[in-house]
């Protein structure tokens, strides 16, 4: 208060009649107007920290719509490196491990690195447009040599499991402002997908060792829809928005050690990428704060992937595996449960050039057991974050979070099957007590 009230007034009269009208609307106008020029500076800062990375799945970028909500024209690129420690322990049977041999897996994981930019320009009061990039999932995993054969081949290819698989999004969005503060945005989003994988080991029997899938990158066209309510003066925005499933049909090439597979007509192979919801929230408490959050749901249930070829083998196997009991085989990989995440954070500028923010992260996962393509069972996490403001209509922003990933067990993608006691032989692999650490920098840019 000290700020309004070291001015010199020619009278006592004066300075208390002044007084008198900071405890009135005129106080909280220019209360505003002090709160807008902080606040603006964090604001773009808490989003950048909520969404660096997610573990869920194939979850990566988190599709943030946020930098489409900026004010006036903004551009931004982000960088995020990856840094992950998952390993596990081989139930110690006679079909999984080699004899008196290591039961470890050794660390699966791959470092990796992605990017998102944006760019929104405001063509008028009402009108705005967009173009987001981003690479929403990915999965980089490869087991490493261990002479238990479990997930490597020691014999032939000498190689262990494998799995690469990419995506990018290219988010086309029209904003349009029937009221003040008020938005409703959507858009087309063209998606590419392809990826890599190979089965190594004893883990998938002498039927599926040395099996490799190659889906070729393909495109599809989906959409996102949103609402969005701001009040610029109060830092505060709100946000709905949700993405479309995309549907694929993929060109697999299959074979066993480089023999091609040709167990039935070679058709292509049916994926869908999934639907989401994202929750956004932030509002200033302070003159020099925010709180922000963010509610993610992912769609991840309804993932399948099943290769004509994979899936004639599975037939084949299970036929006689249950003596033609069972007969409709299993996926290459599925999701048993959606994914839900929420992250709680709070961003302070504590000079006219430096910010910094804090938040918290929980991660559901997506079942346990898990797949042995990806044995995670969700996660919390902490980050921190600082940003630097060299200039007012520019700044770089860093982050840091680190994971606690949950522990789960795999199995082989006949768990859920419909057959009494598969679930004791589809068990294969504790994964516990492991880790990530993400990286993230941010550079932005209004005009």
């Amino acid at each position: 208060m000290d700020k309004f009230t070291c001015m010199d007034f020619a009278s006592s009269k004066q300075t208390i009649a002044f007084k008198k009208d900071l405890n009135s609307n005129n106080f909280l106008f220019l209360n505003r107007i002090y709160f807008k020029s902080l606040c603006v500076f964090i604001s773009a800062f808490g989003s950048f920290a909520s969404t660096m990375v997610h573990a869920s799945a194939l979850e990566q970028s988190g599709q943030s719509i946020l930098p489409f909500l900026e004010n006036d024209n903004y551009a931004e690129a982000n960088f995020f490196a990856v840094d992950s420690s998952v390993s596990g322990i081989v139930k110690d049977r006679a079909d999984l491990i080699r004899d008196n041999q290591s039961c470890d897996t050794g660390d699966i994981a791959e470092s990796t690195q992605f990017y998102t930019a944006a760019l929104k320009l405001q063509l008028t009061d009402r009108l705005s447009f967009g173009v987001l990039y981003d690479q929403p999932f990915s999965a980089d995993i490869k087991y490493p040599a261990r002479s238990n054969n479990s997930y490597f081949d020691n014999d032939v290819s000498h190689q262990g499991t494998f799995v690469k698989a990419d995506t990018q999004n290219l988010s086309m969005i029209f904003g349009y402002s029937p009221v003040e503060h008020f938005q409703i945005y959507g858009g087309p989003v063209y998606q590419t997908v392809k990826a890599n994988l190979g089965l190594r080991g004893n883990a998938y029997t002498q039927a599926f060792n040395g099996y490799n899938a190659k889906f070729k990158q393909e495109g599809e066209v989906g959409w996102l829809l949103g609402g969005s309510y701001q009040l610029p003066d109060l830092a505060l925005k709100a946000a709905v928005t949700y993405r479309s499933k995309i549907k694929y049909k993929f060109q697999v090439d299959e074979d066993i050690y480089g023999q091609p597979l040709h167990l039935v007509e070679n058709e292509r192979t049916k994926l869908e990428t999934p639907a989401s919801l994202n929750i956004d929230f932030q509002t200033g408490i302070s003159e020099q704060s925010l709180v922000y959050m963010n509610l993610r749901w992912v769609n991840w249930k309804e993932f399948k992937t099943r290769p004509p070829q994979y899936g004639a083998l599975s037939e084949i196997v299970m036929k006689e595996a249950t003596g033609g009991e069972y007969t409709q085989g299993f996926k290459l990989d599925s999701y048993q449960k959606d994914q839900y995440s929420a992250t709680l954070g709070i961003a302070r500028q504590f000079t006219e050039k430096w910010a910094a923010s804090t938040d918290i992260s929980w991660d559901s996962g997506t079942g346990d057991p898990a797949s042995t393509m990806g044995p995670i069972k969700g996660s919390w996490s902490l980050g921190v974050g600082v940003q630097f403001n060299p200039a007012k209509n520019y700044f770089i922003a860093g982050g840091i979070k680190y994971y606690w990933l949950g522990d789960t067990k795999t199995e082989d993608g006949t768990y859920y099957l419909p057959i009494e006691g598969i679930k004791l032989f589809a068990e294969q692999a504790d994964f516990k007590g492991n880790h990530a650490v993400a990286y993230g920098l941010k550079f932005g840019y209004r005009f």
